[in-house]
């Protein structure tokens, strides 16, 4: 009854006639129940149908068209369940053939002739063993990591968090030395997380100063490795991973150039070469407008995204960046019609929406500096 309500509010809100009501009716059922209806920042009581008919309503009537159309045709959510089958593939699909290519170089074969003995095989699994695995933040999900490569990964070589304190340190070098002997150590480090749009947070430095999530691993990984000594666990010089589940071209692109440049800026870094990785790329194509930093002209990446383009311009309310201003301002931005980092994605994750998606689709605003903002899919912010 709720779900016909709604779908019938939906159809009101958009002066459909009988005809194309039961056209869209078609799709809204299906996209509801298999995908939106998932997303858990819902608040209590609403569903996608629900949520659209308000969002839907913000906008003029003439607009209206623009915003499903963009809904309809450009929107990508990635649901949980296509979350967990990224992660199940990281260890197969990422660490498995790069691990192979470092025992053929140590043995001198082929990747391919890794598992053909049995030589091979022991050396792969101390290869793995090797292997650390820390979580940046919630969103690395290393429960389901765990879960997925159970018999595979020794939970001592899985950590949830970067903030790892001593005693923890202790116990991974002890179980490290316990299988593989005394002068064991990780000589690869894969740090986790679940996405990146811009790559721009992950190391930076604002008035050359350091800052970001490689940095604060990198000061941690120091400081403790000054203490333990010889307890300490990571090998000199070792491998950095970073990867992230989902991440943009923009990113892994930016992340490259950032990297390199924390190799010049860093001072003794504890790591050697740094190799960037993701389980899903996302293409250039897939936001709806490159910006100029200069002009802040919005060109549209598809001849039919101009008229959302557009309608991003003029739904905005510049409070918006003045309640994000000092790290918008890091990256060079002077609004936020297009989100941080100007990513101009159409892009919801079912946990959250980042606020590199354009903001049509997640900002609340009550209009103090243009026009007031509802959220299709309301997201929590960590920054303001």
């Amino acid at each position: 009854m709720i779900n016909t309500l709604a779908l019938n509010l939906v159809a009101d809100v958009m002066k459909w006639d009988n005809e194309v009501a039961t056209k869209e009716y078609a799709w809204l059922r299906l996209i509801s129940s298999m995908k939106y209806d998932g997303y858990s920042d819902f608040r209590a009581g609403v569903r996608f149908l629900e949520s659209l008919v308000s969002w839907l309503r913000q906008f003029a009537e003439a607009d209206r068209p623009t915003a499903y159309a963009f809904v309809k045709t450009r929107l990508v959510y990635i649901s949980a369940l296509e979350m967990q089958r990224v992660i199940e593939t990281f260890i197969p699909e990422t660490v498995t053939p790069y691990l192979r290519h470092s025992v053929g170089a140590e043995l001198s074969i082929k990747p391919y002739e890794v598992w053909k003995t049995a030589e091979g095989t022991a050396a792969f699994r101390r290869h793995l063993r090797r292997c650390l695995f820390v979580g940046l933040s919630d969103g690395s999900r290393i429960d389901v990591l765990r879960r997925a490569n159970a018999g595979r990964l020794s939970q001592e070589q899985v950590v949830p968090m970067m903030n790892v304190d001593d005693e923890k340190w202790r116990s991974l070098a002890s179980d490290l030395k316990n299988e593989l002997g005394n002068d064991a150590r990780f000589d690869d480090v894969y740090l986790i997380d679940d996405f990146t749009a811009s790559g721009t947070t992950f190391i930076r430095f604002p008035g050359g100063k350091p800052k970001g999530k490689l940095y604060k691993f990198e000061k941690i990984v120091q400081e403790a490795k000054n203490r333990l000594k010889g307890d300490f666990p990571l090998a000199d010089g070792y491998t950095l991973h970073i990867h992230h589940y989902v991440s943009t071209k923009q990113a892994h692109d930016a992340l490259k150039e950032r990297v390199a440049e924390a190799n010049q800026m860093l001072d003794n870094k504890s790591f050697g070469d740094a190799l960037i990785t993701e389980g899903l790329a996302l293409p250039n194509d897939l936001r709806i407008a490159a910006i100029d930093k200069n002009t802040r002209l919005a060109t549209p990446t598809k001849p039919g995204d101009g008229p959302t383009v557009d309608l991003c311009g003029r739904c905005y309310d510049h409070d918006l960046f003045k309640r994000l201003e000092v790290h918008c301002k890091e990256a060079g931005q002077t609004d936020m019609k297009y989100g941080y980092a100007d990513c101009a994605l159409p892009l919801v994750l079912e946990h959250n929406t980042p606020n590199n998606a354009v903001p049509i689709l997640w900002a609340e605003t009550e209009g103090k500096l243009g026009e007031s903002m509802h959220p299709l899919f309301y997201r929590r912010d960590r920054h303001g």
